[in-house]
């Protein structure tokens, strides 16, 4: 509750600024420490009012940046994720810990400029107008000035060794199939090819290729249950060695640093003989995320579509194992199925919102493509390898990834050229409740048929 308080609160902060109540945090832990059951309300509107005032100071700097929209300006900061592509050389880059002339700014900046070789984690000043700024952007900068690039040493590890690894692949996997895999594995999307990355798009499969909890819980089960019969202790060691090593590699997006917490969070409860409530650990993790950087909350679309498809995998999806097959345990195909279609069922009217579609061909594209990632990505890992260790056999050892993931574009591209692939839609707000109301009353009504227990439902 406490949780939930918190992150109304900060969300709350757009519209209502109150400052200087940090004494209620104070009140706030004397309700924590006398928890009852009448108390939740009271608890609720403390955490609320935290949560109100940490965004108004959030909310202050903001305005203070706002200050420069218009104006000519420079910025210093440090690319956050990997540099995308508008067209030919133009970037799209996003900054973090920025200046703007010299000055500490908050949240991020999203600029884009016409760039040479930048990479996630160099250290960038440009020049331009500054703009208004949208969801967890404080400013936008459209066709600024590179003034200079300092490339830290060791700079970005994580992005080393991927991009390091990523070379050794294509040793023996042939492009496209290559970034497909190269995706799976480290989540970079950034060398996909325009044409399949839009493909991919309208067959609803983005995400695939996208750093998030999904490929994050293949590698966690993985390590969890190569080990877990040996060693409670080495099965979990190998799991957060795991998590961080990914989450290193992948950058620290909205949506993996989600998956990271809610990993490491299941990861504890798990080693402990613990369990915790989805609705728990997802109010938890969110507060925890927005206590980071409140502006996600204020739309970030990466941040409200992880929280999305997180709340379909942990709640709708068990609800409909439980409805349609009762206490018969899924196999892991039927788990990946029923997870897919439940995070798109939650999903889909926020993508159908921010980019005015919806594919059609969604749930029939993830039902054909999604069980046979985990299989791509091993197979492009063992390409890898092999490539390292025995370069003359990396082309044989690279054919049964280059024919897995050949085929998995071609299912995509198919289903994506359709004439009826898609079609236009942009919810409206009224929409987006009442199909969120129905959703919550379907939910309901599986959980008092069935009597589920979704505290019993582990992510990893």
């Amino acid at each position: 509750m406490l949780s939930v308080g918190f992150v109304t609160g900060v969300w709350a902060a757009q519209f209502i600024q109150l400052f200087g109540l940090s004494w209620l945090v104070f009140p706030a832990i004397l309700v924590i420490g006398l928890a009852r059951r009448w108390l939740f309300l009271p608890a609720y509107v403390v955490a609320a009012v935290v949560g109100v005032s940490y965004g108004s100071l959030e909310k202050s700097r903001v305005a203070e940046v706002n200050g420069f929209v218009g104006r000519t300006v420079q910025i210093t900061g440090t690319i956050r994720e990997d540099v995308g592509t508008i067209s030919g050389k133009k970037k799209s880059l996003q900054l973090s810990n920025w200046q703007v002339n010299t000055r500490a700014g908050p949240g991020n900046v999203w600029l884009s400029v016409s760039g040479q070789d930048i990479k996630r984690g160099d250290r960038v000043t440009v020049a331009g107008v500054a703009g208004h700024g949208f969801g967890s952007f404080a400013l936008v900068l459209q066709n600024a000035r590179l003034i200079s690039i300092e490339r830290p040493f060791p700079g970005d590890v994580g992005r080393i060794v991927r991009d390091w690894f990523a070379a050794v692949v294509r040793r023996g996997i042939a492009e496209p199939a290559a970034s497909l895999g190269i995706g799976f594995l480290t989540g970079q999307k950034s060398t996909m090819p325009a044409d399949i990355a839009e493909s991919l798009r309208i067959a609803g499969l983005s995400h695939i290729i996208v750093a998030s909890g999904y490929n994050l819980t293949i590698l966690v089960r993985l390590a969890r249950r190569l080990f877990v019969n040996k060693s409670k202790h080495l099965s979990m060691t190998t799991a957060f060695i795991m998590i961080f090593s990914f989450v290193m590699i992948t950058g620290l997006s909205p949506s993996m640093t989600r998956a990271g917490i809610v990993s490491s969070l299941s990861l504890l409860t798990w080693a402990y003989g613990r369990t915790i409530h989805p609705f728990v650990l997802l109010s938890l993790v969110a507060a925890i995320t927005v206590l980071i950087q409140p502006s996600y909350v204020w739309g970030d679309l990466g941040w409200q579509l992880s929280f999305a498809a997180f709340f379909g995998v942990m709640v709708v999806g068990p609800l409909l194992q439980k409805f349609f097959f009762d206490d018969e345990s899924p196999g892991a195909i039927r788990q990946i199925l029923g997870e897919t279609i439940a995070a798109h069922i939650v999903t889909v009217p926020i993508v159908a919102l921010s980019f005015g579609a919806m594919s059609q061909v969604a749930i029939f594209a993830n039902l054909s493509i999604v069980p046979f990632v985990p299989l791509a990505m091993l197979l492009t890992f063992l390409s890898g390898v092999v490539s390292l260790i025995l370069p003359p056999l990396a082309n044989l050892a690279g054919l049964p990834a280059q024919w897995l993931l050949q085929s998995m574009i071609e299912v995509a591209t198919k289903l994506a050229a359709l004439p009826w692939s898609q079609t236009n839609w942009a919810p409206t707000v009224v929409a987006l409740l009442i199909y969120y109301s129905l959703l919550a009353v379907a939910c309901y009504v599986m959980w008092r048929t069935t009597q589920h227990r979704l505290v019993d439902y582990q992510i990893i």
